[in-house]
């Protein structure tokens, strides 16, 4: 289906069209741009000028000059060489309302389309809890997910469980090996522990070190009994993890475990056919593929496939596992930390060279503490769940602060704690660093959660003490009205433009600005017993629906009171 602002864009774009086709016989693609609180959509005529050898001022003027209204088109003028439009604004607030009311929770959405994703989230080690630096990974992958389902796709989420790497070697070796008494409520506080001795004890002790190392090359030769020993282990780790999760309101779809391609010989299909190529090389027994001819240079140049000893490494099995999502998917999407970048590049290429799907990733930057990057290895954290704990906590206080002893009290802290944490960190375009403060992290002032979930609980209030019944007609010319009712408009256009550039942090922004837009006509209209309450009424509706919309994408509660 089209909205409104998408039906006004192609009328004008028609519209232009026409006048250069009668009044100058060419054809031209048009492009139209949106000028904030100038016009509703501007077409620059500056590209004609070299085209028709005239001033762009006197092109538009001539363009404005030949274009009427229509049935979406209102006024258009010329404004040092653009064409200016703006929409018919009753037309605009009748067909908004009217979607909104109809559409509910669905309206914003696009038409379903037959394209399966995978999104790879998350995909940490198991073997300790999610610290702030990683909560970055499953809050976008998440969010993508939501935003892409959405916008109509049939989307799955999946965590790639590393069984066989370091990590999880070493976590195995300490927890067969020492005797530690941890004492804590998550498996994945217990385990880390271990984890964290035994990586002391393996940069001091050459046995310990050899001996981790046998347990990996015996999960790469597909060594069942050490598998499933170690899955036994990691698993335990593995739900504390994904109950982190769930506080803050992601699940995952499937788990699909790195050896599983070892096992049933898909990592040695990939190896059989990558060796055959021009490109593969060996160094002892090991064997790579020389990328010079792909970009990559230097030492990082040869991609090995496998050591000197037969056994694969995880870039290759990362081959094989995207050759199994391609066969299952139309796209897959992964969500990867910044260092990944040359891996994920080595990945690509393989799958290219084998004629398969590729995936897009989008890369994060990381979040750092003020003193440095985070490390599990080293202790030097800050965990989720104390980060989850203290941000409930805070919420809490903040709550009894306003409204006092709730009886949902708890619900409600729950829900502003986690809203601040997925906000703050999905309002960051990924590719941007975070210095992570705590301060800034559970914000409940300005642009945060808090903020947005208090404009929702607002409309609410509202329209508890007055019973709304709808409004065929609605009109409105205070500019705060029409201010939020073109934001309210605007939705479907951000959600489109959203998916289109797989950034979630744009729901995150024009949220903020709707619900900025809410208060200034909460603050200048008045509501309930105004000679305009119903259609008043309408846009608080509208405004509580759309709200209440975008939150669902970013994962976030839309609290009826706070």
């Amino acid at each position: 289906m089209k909205y409104p602002y998408e039906k006004f864009e192609e009328e004008v774009k028609e519209a232009i069209k026409e006048v250069l086709r009668v009044a100058y016989d060419i054809e031209e693609e048009i492009k139209l741009e949106k000028p904030k609180g100038i016009a509703d959509l501007a077409f620059p005529c500056f590209p004609l000028s070299k085209i028709l050898k005239r001033n762009p001022v006197e092109i538009a003027e001539e363009i404005a000059r030949k274009i009427r209204k229509g049935e979406w088109i209102e006024k258009v003028e010329a404004v040092k060489g653009y064409v200016n439009f703006f929409i018919d604004i009753r037309k605009l607030t009748r067909e908004t309302i009217r979607l909104i009311e109809e559409m509910g929770d669905d309206y914003g959405k696009q038409s379903k389309k037959k394209v399966k994703v995978i999104v790879e989230h998350t995909s940490a080690n198991p073997n300790g809890p999610l610290h702030v630096g990683r909560a970055r990974n499953p809050i976008i992958g998440d969010t993508i997910a939501r935003l892409l389902k959405f916008g109509g796709y049939d989307v799955v989420t999946q965590y790639y469980v590393d069984d066989m790497g370091k990590q999880v070697a070493i976590l195995f070796w300490g927890v067969k090996n020492l005797k530690i008494d941890v004492k804590h409520d998550k498996d994945d506080h217990k385990y880390v522990v271990y984890y964290q001795e035994a990586a002391k004890l393996m940069e001091e002790n050459e046995k310990v070190r050899k001996e981790i190392e046998e347990i990996i090359k015996e999960c790469e030769r597909g060594n069942k009994k050490i598998l499933a020993e170690l899955k036994g282990i990691y698993t335990r780790v593995l739900n504390g993890i994904l109950q982190s999760l769930e506080m803050l309101n992601i699940r995952i779809d499937e788990f699909v475990e790195e050896s599983k391609f070892v096992l049933d010989g898909s990592v040695e299909r990939v190896i059989q056919e990558l060796q055959k190529l021009p490109y593969a090389g060996k160094e002892g027994k090991a064997i790579y593929l020389d990328l010079e001819e792909f970009g990559i240079h230097g030492r990082d140049k040869k991609f090995y496939i496998t050591r000197s000893d037969g056994t694969s490494l995880y870039a290759t099995r990362d081959v094989a596992y995207h050759i199994w999502k391609g066969e299952r998917a139309d796209k897959m999407i992964n969500v990867l930390g910044e260092d990944h970048k040359l891996e994920a590049k080595f990945v690509e290429i393989a799958l290219k060279l084998l004629n398969k799907k590729t995936p897009e990733v989008i890369f994060y930057s990381f979040v750092s503490l003020p003193e440095g990057r985070m490390s599990t290895r080293k202790g030097r954290v800050v965990y989720l769940d104390d980060l989850i704990e203290e941000a409930i906590e805070r919420a809490k206080r903040e709550v009894i602060k306003r409204r006092g002893e709730l009886p949902n009290i708890d619900y409600i802290a729950r829900s502003v704690g986690t809203g601040a944490i997925r906000y703050n960190i999905i309002k960051v375009r990924p590719e941007k660093p975070i210095v992570f403060k705590w301060e800034e992290a559970l914000n409940f002032e300005g642009q945060s959660a808090p903020f947005i979930q208090y404009a929702h609980a607002r409309c609410c209030s509202i329209l508890r003490k007055v019973r709304y019944e709808g409004c065929e007609q609605p009109e409105y010319e205070h500019e705060s009205e029409i201010a939020l009712i073109k934001m309210l408009a605007t939705f479907p256009e951000i959600v489109k433009e959203s998916i289109k550039a797989r950034n979630p942090s744009a729901i995150a922004e024009y949220v903020y600005e709707l619900a900025s837009a809410f208060n200034a006509f909460y603050r200048d209209c008045r509501v309930i017993g105004s000679e305009k309450e119903k259609e008043r009424l309408a846009l608080v509706n509208a405004t509580r629906q759309v709200i209440c919309n975008c939150l669902t994408i970013l994962g976030i509660e839309a609290l009826e009171e706070m």
